[in-house]
């Protein structure tokens, strides 16, 4: 039986962490799982890389590393890398962190996206593109100027490598997950109240019991990626399914 191969990226924490132990769980899966930090993990279906997505260059150089050519039954991506950047309001943002947020939200999944495609093009297997996204693509926020708009235009990349893709054996997610409990939302709720508005709502989804484990999150992309004909449009959001 052939292996099936996970590339994963963000997954030392939150979300990541979750879909990473859901893939390890799988003995026909091998992963590649790239974040800024190592978990160290002991597993021989694991390979871990350390890239800070801040820097592009360095993904750049580390592109033709991350694709083996090794034939698999199935071939995922998964970009779950994210930072929901500075929240202040425009006006007050500085440069340097909206072109970490620019790199990491989007041109980082841009790369690996193209990338994927250019390994895989001619491979016989099963290819799933899955790119973490958000509600906030489409519903703007006050101070979330970096988070929404990058998550807003790597759905739409999404939706066009779909387009060009669709006679192809690509498939092609925009995924939302839903408000889960992770250290983003942790972020979130330290933000300073005079500049984001909202701060109090978010504090009362954790105080409410209102976010989302890391691991249901998980599991429901994971079925959508295993049972991909069931989902025919490319934006996703898992709150809009239940696992069978």
């Amino acid at each position: 039986m052939k292996k099936s191969l996970l590339i994963l990226t963000g997954h030392s924490k939150g979300l990541g962490r979750a879909i990473l132990e859901t893939y390890l769980s799988k003995d026909n899966f091998e992963v590649i799982a790239i974040s800024r930090t190592k978990l160290g993990l002991s597993n021989p279906n694991l390979s871990e890389i350390s890239i800070d997505f801040g820097d592009l260059d360095v993904l750049e150089n580390e592109l033709s590393n991350l694709f083996p050519s090794d034939e698999f039954e199935e071939i995922i991506l998964i970009n779950n890398a994210g930072w929901i950047g500075e929240i202040k309001p425009v006006g007050s943002l500085q440069v340097k962190n909206l072109r970490n947020s620019v790199n990491i939200n989007l041109l980082a999944p841009m790369y690996l996206t193209n990338a994927f495609v250019t390994a895989y093009k001619d491979s016989p297997a099963k290819k799933i593109i899955c790119n973490i996204s958000s509600g906030a693509a489409s519903k703007p926020m006050e101070s979330w100027g970096e988070y929404c708009s990058t998550k807003a235009a790597i759905a739409m990349f999404t939706m066009v490598a779909a387009k060009e893709n669709r006679n192809s054996h690509f498939r092609f997610f925009s995924v939302a997950p839903g408000i889960v409990d992770t250290q983003m939302q942790e972020e979130i709720r330290q933000a300073d109240e005079l500049d984001f508005p909202q701060i109090d709502r978010f504090k009362s989804y954790k105080e409410n019991g209102d976010l989302s484990s890391p691991e249901l999150v998980a599991s429901k992309i994971t079925y959508l990626l295993a049972n991909e004909n069931e989902f025919q449009d490319v934006i996703q959001d898992v709150r809009n399914f239940d696992l069978p």
